[in-house]
């Protein structure tokens, strides 16, 4: 179990970044038409698609970089779940039937991110130093007071 702890961070990163990424390119492809085009470019302003594609843009881009990681995966799931019961439900009852079965991913997917937050490897995890910076500080300081407690039971003087 230790190597699980230890790589369990690093694995919930990878997944937010690969899940992010491959959100956001959603994104560009429907505001911007490259790298591909399947159904076309969004016309500005449009409801609710240029929208959601905003949406799969910035919180596609925020989920990558671990910034707002819990925020920006809230909207985005939330925008998916939409998506979902407004476009693909009423076609079909299941996710295969309807062709919704990517927006149903990603809702869960980010979902999970909203519970899990971002991981290692996070804008997140370089400012908040309650969680990260505080903790390295007490190890190291832990560490010296282990030195100091070993010294005086061998009963050097430790200044």
């Amino acid at each position: 179990m230790p190597f699980r702890k230890a790589i369990e961070p690093h694995v919930l990163a990878l997944f937010r970044m690969v899940v992010g990424l491959l959100f956001a390119v959603h994104g560009v492809s429907s505001l911007f038409g490259v790298p591909a085009v399947i159904t076309g470019t969004v016309p500005p302003g449009t409801r609710p698609g240029w929208y959601a594609a905003v949406i799969q843009l910035i919180g596609g881009g925020l989920v990558v970089l671990g910034a707002g990681t819990r925020v920006a995966a809230l909207i985005c799931s939330g925008s998916m779940a939409y998506a979902y019961f407004t476009v693909h439900q009423p076609q079909a009852l299941w996710p295969i039937q309807n062709n919704g079965d990517l927006s149903a991913l990603y809702a869960w997917a980010f979902l999970l991110l909203v519970v899990t937050g971002p991981g290692a490897w996070s804008v997140e995890g370089l400012f908040d130093r309650s969680r990260y910076g505080r903790n390295l500080a007490a190890r190291h300081a832990e560490r010296k007071d282990t030195g100091r407690n070993d010294a005086r039971r061998d009963g050097a003087d430790v200044a």
